[in-house]
């Protein structure tokens, strides 16, 4: 009764509201009015329990409280409540409600509760349609505990926030991008158009803070518009307010449940995160969408997609029938169209899968490993990317060298940003 006449008290100062005031005397906003009109109208001895004195039928035993309470202590510390009486309800049998299960655990200490919200700001309405643009962007976190941070690259909808992909890798870039750009093309086809920040790899930006120039694009600025997806800057934080809101989220859950289930390197995180937490991911947070139609458009040759998303460079080759990119000479091999290509303009495209290829025109002249070894010894079709027969029947290394950098400074190497990316 003293704890009621606390809280009622705050009530009337204006410090809590309904809602807060009901959540401390763990009881409903339509309990707590009942209780404010018969204090008011017979004072405390109006907030006599009126029934026969039976044990209500919903008490909660004192020692599954314990469990509860001991469960959170010792296995789910720091995790949110919901996220908690999730698991609960699922792994331990819990059988009573959220709103008990945060009143119990904030009246033991083991929770804080949560400050007033402020004013409420209009968000920007959704696409009606899924996959009229999609979102990407990356969030640097200690993800899997003991390692050093990594980048969590997303790419979800804008229309249902659903996540279409999303990985784990050492750095956010060009290849990055491309790889969460790909699984989704591949899977449901080409969205209308693609919202990013402006990275320095998504676009060029003549002057910090200010407008991009559309007209100098970036390779994922030229990939986009052979697909003829539109890209669309963001200019604020505030721009980005679902990616924001869905990392917010990740970095509360995802990091318990790659703990929870054991997992401490990437390659397992990224295989578990696509299997497993994504689907349940989805199935909680994800929103239909006010239209049900869908504006992904199909690819009938994927090739079209690989070819797109990947660093494309123009080179001259060599003398010696090679063609520099990297600190790589790949070796061009015997043709039957010529009897060589020296100071021909060729293209040299690298795939996130970390194969490249030496494309004359359409005609793809060879493919090669990361380390530029040749895959295919003869020319080929406009076709790019690896698959595992290709890996799996791999010709012997061509002649290929390491050049230095001064030899490679020389013959017109590939921009930083080439050598930054890693798939």
């Amino acid at each position: 009764m003293q704890k009621f006449k606390d809280v009622l008290s705050r009530w009337e100062r204006r410090e809590l509201s309904q809602l807060e005031a009901a959540q401390l005397l763990g009881c409903s906003e339509r309990q707590f009015r009942r209780y404010r009109d018969r204090f008011e109208e017979d004072g405390l001895e109006g907030l006599e329990d009126r029934r026969s004195g039976a044990r209500p039928a919903t008490t909660i035993d004192g020692g599954e409280l314990q469990r509860m309470q001991g469960l959170y202590r010792t296995i789910y510390t720091g995790w949110n409540v919901k996220h908690f009486h999730e698991h609960g309800v699922r792994d331990h049998g819990f059988s009573w409600g959220y709103t008990w299960t945060k009143t119990q655990l904030q009246a033991a200490g083991l929770v804080v509760r949560a400050k007033t919200r402020g004013a409420h700001r209009r968000k920007r309405e959704r696409k009606p349609w899924e996959g009229m643009m999609l979102h990407q962007d990356g969030s640097r976190h200690g993800w899997l505990g003991g390692q050093p941070d990594m980048d969590l690259i997303v790419t979800m909808d804008d229309a249902t926030s659903t996540v279409y992909s999303a990985f784990l890798i050492a750095e956010e870039g060009t290849m990055s991008t491309f790889r969460g750009l790909a699984e989704v093309c591949t899977d449901h086809g080409l969205p209308s158009s693609f919202y990013t920040d402006r990275g320095s790899h998504y676009f060029f930006t003549p002057e910090a803070g200010g407008k991009v120039d559309k007209t100098r694009l970036t390779q994922v600025g030229r990939a986009l518009k052979q697909l003829g997806i539109e890209h669309i800057p963001a200019y604020s934080p505030e721009a980005r307010g679902r990616s924001e809101r869905m990392f917010g989220t990740l970095q509360d859950r995802l990091v318990k449940e790659l703990a929870l289930a054991g997992i401490g390197d990437a390659a397992t995180a990224n295989r578990w995160i696509k299997a497993t937490y994504l689907p349940d991911h989805n199935r909680r947070f994800a929103k239909p969408a006010a239209q049900p139609d869908k504006a992904f458009v199909a690819v009938a040759d994927r090739s079209q997609i690989t070819e797109a998303l990947c660093i494309e460079e123009e080179r001259v080759v060599n003398r010696d029938n090679t063609v520099s990119f990297e600190t790589l000479h790949l070796q061009l091999p015997e043709s039957p169209a010529r009897a060589h290509w020296v100071k021909a303009r060729v293209k040299v495209r690298h795939y996130p899968d970390d194969t490249m290829s030496v494309f004359h025109g359409p005609r793809r002249l060879a493919r090669y490993t990361a380390k530029g070894r040749l895959l295919e010894p003869t020319d080929a079709g406009p076709r790019g990317g690896t698959t595992k027969d290709d890996a799996a029947g791999a010709a012997p290394p061509a002649a290929c060298s390491t050049a230095p950098r001064s030899a490679r400074a020389a013959s017109g190497a590939a921009p930083a940003e080439v050598r930054a990316m890693s798939s």
